[in-house]
């Protein structure tokens, strides 16, 4: 069974990457985490209406819902203020940069909640967090493999320690490709997409036996390395067997699973003198070709069927 977790979002790298503006920080904004996707423009609320009202999603507050306010006389306005943060919510942004009602910061500090601020569009603030969220809080796991884009696609190269995945990205480098991730990759589940990236203390190292660590962007340049990719292909590298049948046409249609997405899989095996870097090129541009409809494996099944057909003919 996969151990599968879940990183938490912190109320903090949240402001951070979207440059929030402190209004006012909340007694506990330095330890606040988000558990949930979603965010809320709280509207029903404002007169007064709470039932299924999920108090842990982040409050926005927009234009309509601060035209709103403004209509309502300074006494109601406060109650509405009072009761929504009396509710333990994570912050509340107000966008666009629109003033704060004096109210809305005095009941922020009488009750210790976040109170934030943006120049954003209350749709580009709250479809941005929504994503950032989904991304965050996606489940997650970790796999040993070497994760690099090659041709625009996400390629996992998975096999025992030794095998020569590290070496294998090595010589791709040098073929102009990208390394994501060596030995230990993180995996996300990003809608019914895989995500792939390296924690941060390896993030764009490589260690080759015999010579050591080496850091891929001070070696072969920027170009050679990338932050994440979506994970296209997995390709498992395992020791030549003698005796053992492997696939000669590629009729197999093998798939790997993980977080509940399904994967192209192919198996390569390895042995002495064997270009396992061509190999991964072959097998990645045979997968975008399938993506688009084609198969080199039935195109010749087909020209082969229509050969036996017509030497039957022939000898008919």
């Amino acid at each position: 069974m996969e151990k599968v977790k879940r990183t938490p979002a912190k109320l903090s790298k949240l402001v951070d990457a979207f440059g929030l503006e402190i209004i006012y920080k909340g007694k506990d904004y330095d330890t606040r985490e988000i558990p949930i996707t979603d965010v809320c423009r709280p509207a029903l609320q404002l007169v007064g209406f709470y039932d299924y009202f999920e108090p842990r999603r982040l409050q926005i507050l927009g234009k309509a819902e601060m035209t709103f306010l403004h209509t309502m006389e300074p006494e109601k306005r406060k109650e509405a203020f009072d009761h929504l943060l009396r509710c333990e919510i994570p912050a509340l942004i107000i966008t666009r940069n629109m003033e704060v009602f004096p109210e809305l910061l005095e009941l922020a500090q009488k009750h210790g909640r976040t109170l934030l601020r943006t120049p954003m569009q209350t749709v580009d603030l709250t479809s941005n967090v929504i994503d950032y969220l989904n991304r965050t809080l996606a489940p997650q796991v970790t796999r040993h493999g070497v994760l690099m884009n090659i041709y625009g696609q996400g390629v996992l190269m998975l096999g025992d320690s030794g095998i020569g995945k590290s070496e294998t990205a090595i010589e791709l480098l040098k073929r102009g490709h990208r390394l994501v991730a060596d030995d230990a990759v993180e995996i996300r589940q990003v809608s019914n997409t895989l995500v792939g990236t390296a924690p941060e203390l390896i993030r764009h190292l490589v260690e080759i036996r015999g010579i050591g660590i080496i850091e891929v962007q001070k070696l072969f340049g920027m170009g050679a390395v990338q932050f994440e990719t979506e994970i296209d292909l997995v390709i498992q590298l395992e020791p030549w067997v003698d005796g053992k049948f492997y696939d000669r046409l590629g009729l197999g249609e093998d798939s790997y699973t993980m977080l509940g997405v399904s994967l192209p899989y192919v198996t390569i095996p390895v042995r002495p003198g064997r270009n396992l870097a061509g190999i991964v090129e072959i097998a990645t541009m045979k997968n975008r070709q399938m993506n688009y409809g084609g198969d080199s494996a039935l195109d010749f099944i087909a020209k082969f069927d229509q050969r036996i057909d017509e030497m039957t003919k022939e000898n008919g």
